[in-house]
């Protein structure tokens, strides 16, 4: 009975607005291995990669931890040329998320699915930075954003790398980035339909949780 109504909250995650299209997306959430901390001064960048042509981003859906009965509230997403949110700049600010899909996973965590949007930022092909900072929830407490280490993921250019001001290179996290791309542009990734972003990672048992809590 546990498993199945893990299972039915799972097939309830998907968030993705009808209207958007999955431009990149780097797996689905694992919920059970290590996740990191986004806020309290700790940031993280995982890099993405555009392949369809001239695009529009104009969102994001992303994994999180959170203590028990927390909802994430906003965060700063900036979208830029290199890690860190350094180099070129093309979209930086606080963004507003619904929380969604939210079970517990074996270390009493709430692991839940943030989907978020933006005003449209244009980009072309090529390989670009997310950086994650400054996340808000109601109890003021941490949010970790999930690792994944890309696992599953479909996109060109998957899995992505990360990195941090805190410890350099790290696994990549879960995450898509969402909008519009150009009529002419190709691209492998799948449609909103065929994609869920929690798998089935956190029905299983975890190995040692690495905690990134300062």
């Amino acid at each position: 009975m546990k498993s199945l109504v893990l299972l039915l909250a799972i097939a309830t995650l998907l968030v993705v607005p009808a209207a958007s299209q999955i431009l990149y997306e780097n797996g689905p959430i694992n919920g059970n291995t290590d996740a990191w901390t986004i806020n309290f001064g700790f940031l993280l960048s995982d890099s993405v990669t555009i392949s369809t042509g001239n695009s529009t981003v104009t969102g994001l859906s992303f994994g999180v931890w959170l203590t028990p009965g927390d909802t994430m509230e906003t965060a700063q997403v900036t979208l830029s040329s290199d890690p860190v949110g350094s180099g070129t700049i093309f979209f930086n600010g606080m963004v507003s998320f619904t929380q969604s899909g939210c079970v517990v996973n074996n270390y009493g965590y709430d692991v839940c699915t943030e989907t978020g949007s933006f005003p449209g930022t244009n980009l072309t092909n090529g390989e670009y930075w997310l950086t994650l900072q400054n996340a808000t929830d109601t109890e003021g407490d941490p949010v970790y954003w999930d690792e994944n280490s890309g696992e599953g993921c479909h996109s060109p250019g998957c899995p992505s790398e990360a990195k941090s001001t805190l410890t350099g290179s790290d696994p990549s996290e879960a995450f898509s980035i969402l909008g519009t791309a150009s009529t002419t542009g190709t691209s492998s990734v799948p449609e909103p339909g065929s994609l869920m972003l929690f798998a089935s990672g956190v029905l299983a048992a975890g190995a040692l949780v690495r905690r990134k809590l300062s």
